[in-house]
């Protein structure tokens, strides 16, 4: 349990109490202030003669923090800094990413937070989170009750079984749901006294971390489906024994248990999976900027999902949705998609299809129309006017495929999602050289400007990072019971006005990075409101009051010697 308190005072100012002093305040990230500790704190505080005797502002902090940032050059190194800082000094770190958004982005979060995944053990310096191994299951609630802070609004929680492209981590993939309570603070404004991230540990069948002797987590290949079930079911047991108000973000779940695990847990408490409702969010923001650009309608278009994992599956859900509440009939949105996974366009008959996929297979009698199932032949058959790639395979839409996209549509939406970088279906120079700069595209990582003539071509992303930092902040704000179909629309809505209101170029259908904390806001805004009007709130009054009231700053609390 935590050694501080944090109240609000009289004079509407919070506060910290605690019964720590000396050295080992300076060793909690959650109360170091370094160099910024007053002359009167470091009297009560047995700080006196520990510190340089200078006072700093949190500015002068930051300040100091990002010269020392710049003098690494390689990006992994720039993340080990960055984390070092977060387990240094909370509040200085997310004072120095807010600052830094743009350039820290990718490095606190995707690409680079993959490449901190696969090397976690050999990296590891300081530990953060609850680390929960199946071992221990008959230890939830002592493991719960040992949490750093107190009082929890937001939990981030992964097995990491599916970590972004690069699939099975183990262990290391505690690094995402760390990364992830990074934005949901820096940008979405959620304290970071009240989140915590966890990680299940139910072994891995990664080989290569089997046989690494520096491997930190449970050395056992991952434990059966019926094991498995049984200890999802007692760890959401135990963080309800704890709070049963609590936001329960699901994170890098392998595709067999994503969807499964969230819609089990719909009605317990409040749960959300970014890989799957997030990507739907920030995806159908795109396309209906998009379509908004070249004024066409959501309910013309011809939907090719290629990968059918859950981010894929989560889109598809998400376009679905939107559709049937536009007043299309069932039947009608499942004409408007085709999904291709593993074995190809998947058909009512393919054996292996899952529940999730279910519902974007085509009808057996349809076969005939394909001379093979792959990308190309379902091209040419379909004419899809929005192509997504979920499917983590690296150039799977090539010139080929893209050239005849292009001959066959006018301004497709193309969007090459799949993280990290080396896995995306395309380089967005690649379809802007093939489609003539007539296709819309977005891309789920990072890609450079290109030069195309005189003119610099920005692509934009469609980063998962606009959307769930204001979801979770709304959330929290108006102590949301679950995550509605309509919380979510307005996410996307909200994302596209954003884009729409700032005249970007005719080729961006995205925000960009300097947009998101602004974004968030307006996010948390509007999903605020809808949680409301759907009646999932415990807290009512104006949306907007009560996300501001919500917002965490980065700023230093004073601290005293509690009684």
């Amino acid at each position: 349990m935590s050694n501080y308190n944090i109240k609000k005072g009289k004079d509407g100012r919070y506060e910290i109490t605690t019964g720590l002093s000396g050295k080992s305040i300076l060793t909690i990230p959650q109360l170091n202030k370094g160099t910024a500790f007053s002359k009167e704190e470091r009297h009560e505080l047995g700080l006196l003669g520990k510190l340089p005797p200078c006072i700093e502002s949190l500015d002068a902090q930051v300040q100091r923090a990002y010269l020392q940032y710049s003098d690494y050059t390689k990006p992994i190194h720039k993340n080990i800094f960055l984390n070092v800082l977060h387990n240094t000094n909370e509040v200085l770190f997310h004072a120095l990413i807010k600052q830094h958004f743009k350039e820290m982005m990718p490095i606190v979060y995707t690409p680079v937070v993959g490449d901190s995944v696969i090397d976690f053990s050999q990296t590891f310096r300081q530990t953060r989170g609850l680390y929960i191994s199946y071992e221990d299951r008959h230890h939830l609630d002592e493991i719960i009750g040992n949490r750093t802070n107190d009082k929890i609004d937001l939990i981030v929680v992964t097995d990491g079984s599916g970590v972004l492209g690069i699939g099975d981590q183990g262990i290391g993939g505690m690094g995402i749901p760390i990364a992830k309570l990074v934005l949901y603070t820096s940008v979405g404004g959620v304290s970071p006294y009240r989140t915590l991230p966890i990680l299940l540990d139910v072994g891995t069948d990664n080989q290569r971390l089997l046989d690494d002797p520096m491997y930190l987590g449970w050395r056992h290949p991952r434990i059966d489906e019926d094991a498995y079930q049984q200890f999802i079911k007692d760890v959401i047991g135990a963080i309800k024994r704890y709070n049963e108000g609590v936001f329960v973000h699901w994170e890098d779940f392998s595709a067999n248990h994503a969807a499964p695990i969230l819609h089990q847990y719909y009605d317990e408490l409040c749960t959300f999976n970014d890989d799957i409702q997030g990507t739907g969010v920030v995806a159908l923001s795109a396309i209906i900027t998009a379509l908004r650009k070249k004024s066409d309608k959501l309910e013309n278009q011809r939907f090719v999902i290629f990968g059918g994992g859950a981010a894929g599956c989560g889109i598809g859900d998400h376009l679905y949705m939107t559709l049937m509440s536009m007043g299309l009939s069932e039947d009608e949105v499942r004409q408007r998609f085709w999904m291709i996974d593993r074995p190809g366009l998947l058909f009512d008959d393919t054996p292996g299809v899952r529940d999730s996929q279910r519902k974007f297979t085509r009808p057996v009698g349809e076969r005939c129309l394909y001379n093979q199932y792959d990308l190309e032949s379902v091209i040419r058959v379909v004419r899809p006017t929005v192509l997504i790639g979920c499917s983590a395979v690296a150039g799977a839409f090539n010139d080929e495929a893209l050239e005849k996209l292009c001959e066959l549509v006018d301004s497709p939406v193309i969007l090459p999602l799949s993280n990290p970088t080396d896995r995306a279906e395309a380089n967005p120079a690649d379809i802007y050289r093939v489609s003539g700069g007539k296709a819309f595209v977005a891309t789920g990582s990072p890609f450079p400007s290109f030069q195309v003539g005189d003119n610099v071509i920005m692509t934009g992303q469609c980063n998962n990072a606009y959307a769930f930092p204001g979801i979770g902040l709304a959330v929290v704000a108006v102590g949301a019971k679950k995550i509605t179909p309509g919380m979510l629309t307005a996410a996307s809505e909200a994302i596209s006005n954003e884009v729409m209101n700032n005249h970007f170029s005719q080729d961006l259908i995205t925000p960009i990075p300097e947009m998101a904390v602004r974004i968030a806001k307006v996010v948390a805004y509007n999903v605020a409101k809808a949680a409301i009007e759907d009646g999932v709130a415990s807290k009512d009054g104006d949306p907007v009051s009560l996300v501001e009231e919500a917002y965490w700053e980065p700023s230093y609390y004073p601290i005293r010697l509690s009684k």
